[in-house]
């Protein structure tokens, strides 16, 4: 049996890191379901939000290796229970005259945001949790969607401490 496990990996803002990171889990046979990576509050370290399916024992050893890789600074997994977690989700969906109202209902009820308005179709925007998005994806498909982007998810502890301060405390 596999489980969901959510890291958040901090790394020396510099070249070469991120293929270093995903080269170990190649290596390890473990497929990423989701990769996010972006500045944080110091412009010298990245955050990676890397999501992959395991079990505990073997990801305890790709913590442990992560840990060891030079440039990495900082590695923990998130409890889903103590952290909050979003995906950005954008698509194009068919919505001719006939068709719009019905799809901009759907956009409302989901606290989704119409960002284009062409003639023969929109393009929304949702942020939120896996299941909120694939539910607006579901509601939307019978009309049609063309096309679909989304971006790996983001996740923060809950509470006053950050993973920053904790490499303080090293």
């Amino acid at each position: 049996m596999t489980n969901r496990h959510t890291l958040a990996v901090l790394v020396e803002n510099k070249p070469g890191v991120l293929t270093r990171v995903a080269a170990l889990f190649a290596r390890r046979a473990f497929n990423i379901k989701s990769l996010t990576v972006g500045e944080t509050e110091h412009p010298e370290i990245s955050r990676m939000t890397i999501i992959v399916d395991a079990d505990s024992a073997p990801i305890e050893q790709v913590v442990k290796q992560l840990n060891k890789l030079i440039n990495v600074l900082k590695v923990v997994e998130l409890d889903p229970e103590d952290s909050v977690e979003r995906r950005l989700l954008m698509m194009k969906v068919q919505a001719d005259e006939t068709r719009r109202t019905s799809v901009l209902q759907i956009v409302d009820l989901f606290r989704a945001h119409v960002v284009d308005v062409q003639p023969e179709s929109v393009v929304i925007e949702s942020i939120g949790s896996l299941p909120k998005l694939e539910a607006l994806l579901r509601a939307l498909e019978p009309y049609g969607v063309t096309e679909l982007v989304q971006s790996g998810a983001v996740a923060i502890g809950r509470g006053s401490r950050s993973i920053t301060d904790q490499l303080k405390e090293k």
